[in-house]
C-alpha cells in the first residue's frame, strides 16, 4: 500500500458541470434532498405494518394473508437491487432517481386506489422496483457530488431515514388509521414526492453515464433468486405462518443460489455484483462487522412494540409515541457526527460506541411497567443517538477506500447487505421470542420472555468488535477533516 495526498485523489469523475443553482446551493441540501426520498420510503416500508388490521376488513380479506404486502414488497426490491448500480451507470445516476420516484409515486397511488388484494399486491411489487433503484442510486448521486472531507456530514443526514423511519412509521400508521382513511398511508407520499423530484432536478449535480460491462444475466437470476428466498425465508421465521419444510426449503434454495452466484462471480470482470471489494478491510468490517449491528437494530421496532404493547399494556398508538423519542435522538446526532469523527476518529467511535450500543440494548431488558416513564424515553432516547452515530460511521467507512469506478458497485453491494440483514433481524427476534417463551413453558408473550432477548441481541452487537479493533488507527482520516492522507 501507498500514501498519497487526498487532495490528488480525484474526488469526482467525470467531472460535474453544474448549474448557478447547484452551485448556490448550501452544502447540506444535497443530502437533505436524496435524504427526504428515503425518508419517504423508510416510512412507507414501516406505517404499514399498523394498518394491516384495517385494510384487511376494507379489502375483506385475512389481515394474515395480507402480510403478502409487505413480503411482495421486500421480494421485489431484493430482485432489482442488484441491477440498480448498473442501471445508473447506463442511463446516468439523477435520471435514473427521478425515473424511480415517478414510479414510487404511481405505484403509491396506485396502492391507495385500490379495491382488492391483488391490486394492492401489485402496485407494492412496483413500489418495491422503484424503492430498489432510488436507495442505492441516491447515495451514488452522493458520493460522486460530495468532497471526501464534506461526506460525514452528509451521511448523517443521508442515514437519518434509516433511525427516523421505524421510529416515525409506527406513529404515523397508528395516527392514519385512527383519524383518517387507510389510504392516506399511501397518498401521502405523493406531495413529498412531487416536491423531492422538483429539488432533485433543480439542486442535486447530475452525473454523466458511464462504460458499463455487459449486462450480467446470470448474475441477476441467481441474485434475485438468492436474495428473494432467503429474504422470505427470515420473513416467515418463527412466524408459524408456513410449513417448516418450506421455510427450510427457501433458505436451500436461497443458498444453493448465493453460493452458485459466488462461484460465477469469481475471475468474472462483468459479474452484476463485484466481490472483490470485500477484500477492502473497510468495506468488510463496516458490511459485515457492522452488519451484527444492523441484525439488533431491525428487530428492535418488533421487540419493542411487543414490550410495550404486550409487556407494558400500552395501545399502539401509545407505543408509536414512546419509541419516537428514538427519532429525536437521532436528529440531535445529525450535528453531533462530525465533530465527534473529527476528534476521536472513525475507528475509536467505531469501537467505544460499539460497547454503548451493546448496553443500551442490554439496558432494555430491566425495563418494567413499573419505571418511570421518563426512564423509559431516556433509554430510548439516548439508544436512538448512538446508533444513528454508529450507522453514519460505518456509511462512511463503506467508502472510506473505495475508489469512483467502483462506487456504483459498492453502494450497490451495500445496500442489499442492509436490507438482507435488516429482514434477518425481525426473524432472528421471532425466533428467539419463541424460543424464551418454551424455556418458561409460556403460551403468550410476556415482560418475562420478551425482555431476555434484549440481553442477546446486545451481545450479539458485540461480535462487530472483531472487525472494527483491527483497523489502521487513522483510518478514514480524510474524510472528517482530522487528516490528509489515505490509504490506496
Amino acid at each position: 500500500m501507498t500514501e498519497i495526498p487526498a487532495s490528488t485523489a480525484p474526488v469526482v469523475d467525470p467531472p460535474l458541470i453544474l448549474t448557478d443553482a447547484e452551485r448556490s446551493a448550501p452544502g447540506w441540501l444535497v443530502p437533505a434532498i436524496l435524504g427526504t426520498a428515503s425518508l419517504v420510503q423508510s416510512l412507507n416500508a414501516n406505517v404499514i405494518t399498523n394498518a394491516l388490521p384495517t385494510m384487511a376488513v376494507a379489502l375483506k380479506v385475512d389481515p394474515l394473508s395480507l402480510n403478502l404486502a409487505i413480503t411482495m414488497f421486500l421480494l421485489s426490491s431484493a430482485v432489482f437491487l442488484p441491477i440498480s448500480g448498473w442501471v445508473a451507470d447506463k442511463f446516468g445516476a439523477k435520471r435514473i432517481f427521478m425515473t424511480a420516484m415517478v414510479l414510487f409515486a404511481v405505484s403509491s397511488a396506485t396502492c391507495g386506489f385500490a379495491t382488492n388484494m391483488g391490486e394492492l399486491i401489485v402496485s407494492r411489487v412496483f413500489q418495491g422496483m422503484a424503492s430498489a433503484m432510488m436507495m442505492p442510486v441516491g447515495r451514488l448521486l452522493l458520493l460522486r457530488t460530495t468532497p471526501r472531507d464534506q461526506l460525514v456530514g452528509a451521511l448523517a443526514i443521508l442515514t437519518m431515514p434509516q433511525v427516523l423511519g421505524p421510529t416515525l412509521g409506527p406513529v404515523l400508521g397508528g395516527a392514519v388509521v385512527t383519524f383518517f382513511s387507510w389510504r392516506w398511508i399511501f397518498f401521502m407520499n405523493l406531495p413529498v414526492a412531487i416536491m423531492a423530484l422538483g429539488l432533485v432536478w433543480r439542486y442535486v449535480p447530475n452525473v454523466a453515464e458511464r462504460e458499463v460491462t455487459p449486462m450480467d444475466w446470470l448474475g441477476i437470476i441467481l441474485t434475485g433468486v438468492g436474495l428473494a428466498c432467503t429474504i422470505f425465508g427470515f420473513e416467515n421465521l418463527g412466524r408459524d405462518k408456513l410449513p417448516p419444510l418450506v421455510v427450510v426449503s427457501l433458505f436451500g434454495v436461497g443458498g444453493g443460489a448465493l453460493v452458485g452466484y459466488w462461484f460465477h462471480a469469481r475471475n468474472n470482470p462483468n459479474a452484476i455484483l463485484d466481490l472483490s471489494i470485500f477484500r477492502l478491510q473497510t468495506f468488510r468490517a463496516s458490511t459485515i462487522g457492522g452488519g451484527f449491528m444492523r441484525l439488533a437494530t431491525g428487530g428492535l421496532p418488533f421487540l419493542l412494540a411487543m414490550l410495550l404493547q404486550i409487556g407494558f399494556g400500552l395501545s399502539a398508538f401509545q407505543a408509536g409515541l414512546t419509541t419516537f423519542v428514538s427519532g429525536a435522538g437521532s436528529l440531535l446526532m445529525k450535528n453531533c457526527a462530525p465533530p465527534i469523527l473529527r476528534k476521536f476518529g472513525f475507528r475509536s467511535v467505531l469501537i467505544v460506541n460499539a460497547v454503548i450500543i451493546a448496553v443500551s440494548f442490554m439496558s432494555y431488558s430491566l425495563l418494567t411497567p413499573d419505571i418511570p416513564h421518563w426512564v423509559v424515553l431516556l433509554a430510548l432516547g439516548a439508544g436512538g443517538f448512538f446508533r444513528s452515530l454508529q450507522l453514519t460511521t460505518m456509511m462512511g467507512l463503506t467508502y472510506a477506500d473505495i475508489d469512483q469506478p467502483q462506487m456504483s458497485r459498492a453502494s450497490t453491494t451495500s445496500s442489499i447487505m442492509q436490507q438482507l440483514v435488516q429482514s434477518i433481524g425481525v426473524g432472528f427476534a421471532a425466533t428467539l421470542l419463541h424460543l424464551f417463551m418454551s424455556l418458561h413453558g409460556a403460551h403468550h408473550m410476556t415482560v418475562a420472555t420478551i425482555s431476555p432477548v434484549f440481553l442477546v441481541t446486545g451481545a450479539v452487537t458485540l461480535i462487530s468488535l472483531f472487525f472494527f479493533i483491527p483497523l489502521p488507527k487513522n483510518v478514514g482520516a480524510d474524510m472528517h477533516g482530522k487528516g490528509r492522507r489515505r490509504a490506496i
